[in-house]
């Protein structure tokens, strides 16, 4: 008598495997969007304290971008070394602006989700609120 699996025993087991890999890709793909989001978040942070120290020293927030931390770290165009381009607008009061980060989709870029995401950030240092939306898949 011979021992071994028969056909039929190896073609369930390579299904589900390949079961297994479907589900382990798509939430892999997920999480590398949302790290990608979370750098977003982060740049955006980072523009907000560089408009507060503005704030602090001229007495209301930069018009200009470079004043405003979006430059060659943060462009404020698609490149080939980053995922997003920033970019920032003051509000109606001069203690008031808002900062955007849209999803870069080309060269390349295309994202691992149905829509490119747009994550903006509303700040008002009159009133000390923050105010994020977050698109698709943030």
């Amino acid at each position: 008598m011979k021992k071994g699996f028969t056909l039929l025993e190896l073609i369930v087991v390579i299904v589900i495997l390949g079961i297994l890999a479907t589900l382990a890709t798509t939430q892999y793909t997920k999480m590398v969007e949302k790290s990608r989001g979370a750098e977003a978040r982060m740049a955006l942070g980072v523009i907000r304290t560089n408009q507060a120290a503005m704030r602090l020293q001229n007495g209301s927030v930069s018009t200009t971008a470079s004043d405003a931390g979006i430059g060659s770290d943060y462009p404020a165009g698609c490149t080939t070394t980053h995922y997003f381009q920033y970019t920032m607008s003051a509000g109606a009061s001069s203690n008031t602006f808002t900062a955007t980060a849209t999803r870069c989709t080309t060269g390349g870029k295309t994202p691992n989700a149905t829509t490119a995401g747009i994550i903006t950030l509303v700040t008002n240092f009159d009133t000390g609120a923050d105010t994020w939306t977050m698109g698709n898949p943030y």
